[in-house]
């Protein structure tokens, strides 16, 4: 039986070749870089500007602003002998950071999909993309 390199409580889970963990959120070089809405002046300063909140373009945000609308998911299974892509068509009804939710509205059955095996999605309408000013859902960040 072979020895497993990886080591719990290791530095870094225990993956070799990596150097020991010297804590907190301090990157190699010892650089830290500025929080969002900051920068950094060239006197070497921290300051903050007043900036409009930032659209983060994951996909889950975009198929949130298109609830409703009818959809067609393009999507690959590995490994599957019976099938290994299948296309799916119906209305977005909901999306998550890992799932979309569509129904099919001539035989009203309902799709749970996972995001791992989303190829892409095309849509016969217009697609909203751009968020009204001052009228932001949450959004999912990472």
């Amino acid at each position: 039986m072979m020895n497993n390199p990886y080591r719990p409580g290791a530095p870094y889970g225990g993956y070799p070749g990596y150097p020991p963990h010297q804590g907190g959120m301090q990157q190699f070089g010892g650089h830290v870089p500025p929080a969002s809405g900051q920068f950094i002046s060239p006197t070497g300063q921290v300051a903050t500007t007043p900036m409009l909140p930032m659209e983060q373009s994951f996909i889950e945000n975009i198929l949130r602003l298109n609830l409703g609308k009818m959809a067609t998911l393009y999507m690959t299974y590995e490994n599957n002998s019976e099938w290994n892509a299948k296309i799916f068509k119906g209305r977005l009804e909901a999306a998550g950071r890992d799932h979309i939710i569509i129904s099919d509205p001539t035989t009203g059955m309902r799709y749970l999909l996972l995001m791992v095996n989303l190829d892409y999605i095309t849509f016969t309408e217009e697609l909203k993309y751009a968020y009204p000013y001052g009228q932001q859902p949450p959004l999912a960040t990472r």
